[in-house]
């Protein structure tokens, strides 16, 4: 099987290269390799790969900087996955793609379905919802959140950072989500494309939490395996505290019953999980 991974740098693409089934012949290309901007460029990407499947773990993430230019997070976010989705067409390959617990409003008191109706709040939380338009039905679109590895930036390590530096850390307590491990969710991709399934999906790690309960989480499990000398304060504030240019959802669980049933068991539960990170950058850095 011959499988192109677009942002395959990133902490997903490197996930689905780690993840990958045996029989994967892939290809990676990131932003130093392949502009997923320049149509053209992708057009003559994946008229060379020829690939039975492509992944595209490559987004523009700036969720501040979306605010002031959201043309250049569309480029990337919209407009590149309809090439994508159009190239993958073409030449005969199925379009992976994903999305984020972004393109809904956060108003919701129960965890958003599918087939929820999205209400992007940000520039970024638009552009990825465009993404999703231009993917088309015949994609597999799997909506995310909150995604973290041993490597690249992402919360977890800002936090371990943060508790090394600092005499206490000040983490928004009203905004709920569900942290994501990226194996994990590299390995639900390549389950799902493996079974043909197509459409709208949502997945993340079991459970819920907002990001103060993710950081004291951080600090506990770091402790217990000496990645942290000592424990700081953890100070839990509002969003109105720490105001951003970008709006965030207040509450953007995930219903992943579906996706769960379609892989044939649930995802491990969020702190599981993030014990397994911090066990591997202890072993390895």
């Amino acid at each position: 099987m011959k499988v192109l991974i677009v942002g395959g740098k990133g902490q997903l693409g490197r996930g689905l290269a780690a993840t990958a089934p045996a029989d994967a012949d892939i290809v990676s290309h990131d932003i130093d390799t392949l502009d997923i901007a320049d149509a053209g460029a992708l057009r003559a990407c994946v008229a060379d790969v020829r690939p039975d499947l492509l992944l595209n773990a490559a987004a523009y993430t700036a969720v501040d900087k979306a605010e002031s230019e959201e043309d250049v997070a569309l480029a990337v976010n919209g407009t590149a996955v309809g090439a994508l989705a159009a190239a993958a067409r073409e030449f005969g390959a199925r379009l992976v793609h994903v999305s984020t617990d972004f393109v809904f409003d956060g108003t919701s008191g129960i965890p958003y379905a599918p087939g929820a109706r999205p209400n992007p709040v940000s520039a970024y939380g638009r552009t990825k919802l465009a993404g999703e338009r231009a993917a088309g039905d015949d994609a597999l679109i799997v909506r995310t959140a909150w995604v973290y590895a041993p490597t690249g930036g992402n919360f977890v390590r800002t936090m371990l950072r943060l508790m090394g530096e600092r005499p206490e850390v000040r983490v928004v307590a009203d905004q709920i989500g569900t942290p994501t491990y990226a194996p994990g969710l590299a390995r639900a991709l390549w389950t799902l494309a493996a079974n043909g399934v197509t459409g709208i999906h949502h997945y993340t790690d079991s459970g819920a939490a907002s990001w103060y309960d993710f950081a004291v989480a951080i600090q506990e499990e770091a402790l217990a395996i000496g990645l942290l000398d000592k424990p700081v304060p953890v100070i839990p504030i509002a969003t109105a505290d720490f105001p951003t240019p970008a709006r965030r959802p207040h509450y953007s669980v995930l219903d992943k019953s579906s996706t769960f049933a379609a892989l044939g068991a649930p995802a491990p539960h969020w702190r599981s999980n993030l014990r397994v990170m911090l066990r591997e950058i202890a072993t390895n850095g």
